[in-house]
């Protein structure tokens, strides 16, 4: 075996080949009325890490729990890392582009993972809940390996979003009800019809599909790691996969420090920022702009917890005015159009930046994560930008212009 299952609350161990989800037993404490108890953290073999250690150059799939097999049907990475240079007072600011992963946003991490889960074991079908991010890579991980994608979406998701996922052939449901009404769905259309779901933090095979940005930031940054990194948080499985990845190098003793990670929240999905802030774990009622990551009982929230806390992290909120705000200036300063809860990181980033450099000084190198294309979400900006006027087709009418 390449990996055992570890209770991220009880520390309960599991070694078996077969599909789990969470504890048996924590699940059994989760009523909805706190963030859920029970998420597995998969462990890594000896072994699997030794092996690591001992090469040149890593990669992601030298510390995936499965063998892939079908890196040429749907690569992931590398992304590009870009240095802006046109941000005041930010010289060792780095932007991590995952927006141009293959279906437009990180999700592709995790769910390419679930897809290699679904062959290793033969499984047909995959079921999941999204917003919109998830189910579109979902989707088209399912095109490029032949598996059929059950996807349950609320009906106000994102135009753009749904129609990824339609063109990429998933039996698209649309539910009248929020994300956290479309997971509950999704998860009770497992158990009565079968399939491997994929929702996030769920199967823990999504935090280890997501920790592979990890492994790619440690290569493209000399195998060094930044000082800090933002990361947009929502239902807490980024961050925790962003988490992982940094832990299983430093276990490989490929690092020897951990990356402080800030979790960027909009002030109108804040729930994870609470229970790191004040211990509070129950829910909110979320209604940020960045539907991304609009939660109201994050699903992966305690280990999310967990993991800032070990890496010596700590969240900032923003609200969506500067959430768009922070999309327009990436668009106008870096040539990136990344999504509003890509963005949030952004955001996050800019409020946080002086009290960031008070504690990891002038020379700190930080790395933003932009997860998410905006060509997703063009609606965001009706009543901020619009094209100009059309002018009559003469060389006059020019000199009316002032650019």
């Amino acid at each position: 075996m390449r990996f055992r299952y570890v209770c991220s609350d009880c520390g309960r161990e599991y070694v078996t080949d077969k599909i789990m989800y969470l504890c048996p037993e924590c699940e059994k404490e989760n009523d909805g009325s706190s963030f859920p108890k029970g998420n597995l953290i998969v462990e890594l073999s000896y072994d699997v890490l030794e092996k690591a250690r001992n090469k040149e150059h890593v990669t992601p799939e030298d510390f995936y729990p499965y063998e892939v097999r079908h890196q040429d049907a749907f690569p992931i990475g590398v992304t590009p890392l870009i240095r802006p240079e046109r941000i005041e007072g930010a010289s060792n600011l780095y932007f991590k582009l995952d927006s141009q992963l293959i279906s437009g946003s990180f999700k592709d991490r995790a769910s390419y993972l679930v897809g290699e889960q679904a062959k290793a074991i033969g499984e047909k079908k995959i079921a999941l809940a999204s917003t919109g991010n998830a189910g579109a890579a979902m989707s088209a991980v399912g095109a490029a390996l032949g598996l059929d994608i059950v996807l349950f979406v609320p009906e106000t998701a994102p135009i753009n979003k749904l129609m990824q996922s339609v063109l990429y052939g998933a039996h698209v449901v649309p539910v009248k009800g929020s994300y956290d009404d479309a997971f509950a769905l999704s998860i009770e259309y497992t158990r009565r019809y079968g399939g491997i779901n994929r929702n996030t933090a769920y199967n823990p095979m999504t935090i280890e599909g997501k920790k592979s940005i990890s492994i790619e930031l440690f290569e493209q940054m000399g195998r060094k790691v930044p000082d800090a990194v933002y990361v947009p948080v929502g239902d807490g499985c980024i961050i925790a996969g962003v988490a992982k990845g940094f832990m299983d190098l430093k276990k490989a003793g490929l690092i020897d420090r951990l990356p402080r990670l800030i979790a960027s929240q909009s002030t109108k999905s804040d729930a994870i920022s609470r229970a790191l802030k004040y211990g509070d774990y129950s829910p909110i009622s979320a209604k940020t702009r960045a539907d991304s990551i609009s939660v109201d009982l994050p699903a992966n929230g305690r280990m999310a917890v967990r993991y800032i806390k070990e890496c010596q992290g700590w969240s900032v909120e923003v609200d969506d005015d500067e959430i768009i705000s922070a999309e327009l200036e990436l668009c106008s300063k870096a040539g990136v159009l990344a999504e509003p809860a890509a963005s949030c990181a952004y955001a996050a980033f800019k409020k946080d930046r002086e009290h960031a450099l008070s504690i990891l000084g002038e020379d700190a190198v930080t790395v933003v994560l932009l997860t998410g294309t905006g060509f997703k979400d063009m609606k965001v900006f009706d009543g901020r930008v619009s094209l100009p006027d059309s002018i009559e087709n003469s060389i006059d009418a020019l000199a009316g212009l002032e650019f």
